[in-house]
């Protein structure tokens, strides 16, 4: 919840407004059993501009080490930092700590730049974010492994992981630098960049009628009466008072209308991107809030109407996210996202984005954004693409139009190869209802680079601690991870 983006899950140590983040957050940290302090943090000495031999300035970048299973001469995990915070309890549970039991091995976690406290500028103006790219962030980590090299005389292969956007960052690590990573486990990434990301919601579609055919249908009904609202003046007044706005609702401003659609179905989308997956790290409190108690309270025409009920979802979502009202108004989300110090918007933003650097890199490298303009609109029209370009334009400037997008990701596709990436040694991992499968690797491009689509499972469930109630295609899912993992080490 990689604009609806998606993020690596730690524990709750993120702050509660941004429980339900898809890309634009990274993933929640697994869930710890033992109170054993974690490591601190180390500071890695990494170059500004990588593309540039004459820019000689650096900057500290944040990472953790474990050597708790590690034996000499064995291999290095790796698992690589998105668009957030990142947190060093995946060194003690989940795929990263169990993998490095399996295999002897050695763990790194390192944040990428611009994220949490990994701060290459004294700021995020426009001028400073010209250094963060995806492609910097790929020679951040070549530049860290061999550093770890040789300050630690490692001789052992590397092995990189990452879930969502980190997920696409692992296997662009393969390949691009082979000579440094034996292998890669690329969880929920994404590789086809592309502006307009309508089958987002057509997979939300697909995952509400796959629990009962009537789901879809309410949302879509209680979005029909959203739109006929919006028209009028005592609509407005309705809308702010049935959701909570945090402010009365002004349906002069067409942004505003798409703002407001897109926030409301978000909490929809979240919940169906992250399905059945918070109980490991969050607490335990929200841990039943699935698609199915979703769709549960949008039929349930005795608690009342479609609209009512959505209502109630929405209520639901404040709740869980701490909040005492919803915040829906266009300016103010520009006007959050505008900021240039380091600190994430208070409310969620359209698209969920989550903060100013990653829309940055949304707006110049991938797209990506979750429209409306689907085949038919089952859920109206009110939040198509032109929508998200335009608040690239009003956050960063008008140089960041469609047409700079469009370059932008041209550049990635070429790059990286999209669809069509040849590498080896790259296991592909997507769960099937997660909507970010559609833009990912979902068949065996070779017997080299496999691919794993784990029927019934969300966003970047196999990196998650192990529970009794996973189902088997997930056991065998990190199985066959972890059996690949062995084969890419023995065969460095």
């Amino acid at each position: 919840m990689l604009l609806h983006f998606a993020p690596l899950c730690l524990c709750l140590l993120v702050s509660p407004v941004f429980m339900f983040k898809r890309f634009g957050r990274p993933i929640s940290p697994p869930q710890l059993a033992s109170s054993e302090p974690l490591p601190d943090p180390e500071w890695f000495t990494q170059q500004l501009d990588h593309n540039n031999v004459r820019d000689s300035r650096t900057w500290k970048q944040r990472y953790w080490v474990s050597w708790e299973h590690f034996q000499a001469g064995g291999p290095v995990l790796i698992m690589i930092g998105g668009e957030g915070e990142e947190n060093p309890a995946w060194l003690r549970a989940g795929a990263l700590a169990e993998y490095a039991k399996q295999h002897g091995a050695a763990m790194f976690i390192l944040e990428h730049r611009y994220y949490g406290q990994s701060r290459p500028t004294q700021d995020l103006s426009v001028k400073n974010l010209v250094w963060l790219s995806s492609h910097q962030a790929l020679a951040d980590l070549a530049g860290f492994i061999q550093g770890m090299n040789s300050q630690h005389n490692l001789t052992g292969p590397w092995v990189a992981l990452g879930g969502s956007y980190p997920g696409s960052l692992s296997g662009w690590l393969r390949l691009k630098y082979p000579h440094l990573v034996a292998g890669s486990v690329a969880s929920s990434g994404p590789v086809f960049a592309k502006p307009d990301f309508y089958e987002y919601l057509d997979v939300v579609d697909t995952a509400l009628k796959s629990e009962n055919t009537e789901c879809s249908k309410s949302l879509a009904t209680a979005l029909g009466k959203i739109s006929f609202l919006t028209s009028h003046r005592v609509g407005w007044s309705m809308l702010t008072k049935m959701f909570k706005l945090c402010k009365p609702f002004d349906g002069k401003d067409k942004a505003n209308i798409a703002t407001l659609a897109e926030t409301l179905i978000g909490n929809i989308e979240t919940v169906v991107q992250y399905n059945k997956d918070k109980k490991g790290f969050e607490g335990g409190r929200w841990r039943n809030i699935t698609t199915s108690v979703i769709c549960q309270m949008m039929d349930d025409r005795s608690a009342g109407s479609e609209l009512q009920q959505f209502a109630e979802v929405n209520s639901l979502s404040l709740k869980m996210a701490d909040a005492k009202c919803l915040d829906v108004d266009y300016s103010n989300k520009v006007s959050m996202l505008r900021n240039t110090n380091y600190e994430d918007p208070t409310s969620r933003v359209p698209g969920d984005v989550g903060n100013r650097p990653w829309f940055y890199q949304t707006c110049t490298e991938f797209g990506w954004y979750q429209s409306s303009s689907q085949d038919g609109h089952p859920f109206g029209e009110t939040f198509p693409v032109d929508f998200f370009v335009k608040m690239c334009s009003d956050v960063f400037g008008p140089k960041f139009n469609k047409d700079l997008l469009e370059r932008g990701i041209d550049i990635t596709n070429t790059e990286y190869g999209s669809l069509n990436i040849t590498v080896t040694n790259v296991v592909f991992v997507h769960g099937s209802l997660d909507p970010w499968h559609a833009l990912g690797v979902t068949k065996d491009l070779s017997e080299d680079a496999p691919a794993i689509l784990i029927d019934g499972t969300s966003h970047c469930a196999n990196l998650y601690p192990e529970s009794e109630d996973d189902p088997q295609g997930l056991k065998d899912a990190r199985k066959q991870i972890g059996e690949l993992i062995g084969k890419w080490i023995k065969g460095n």
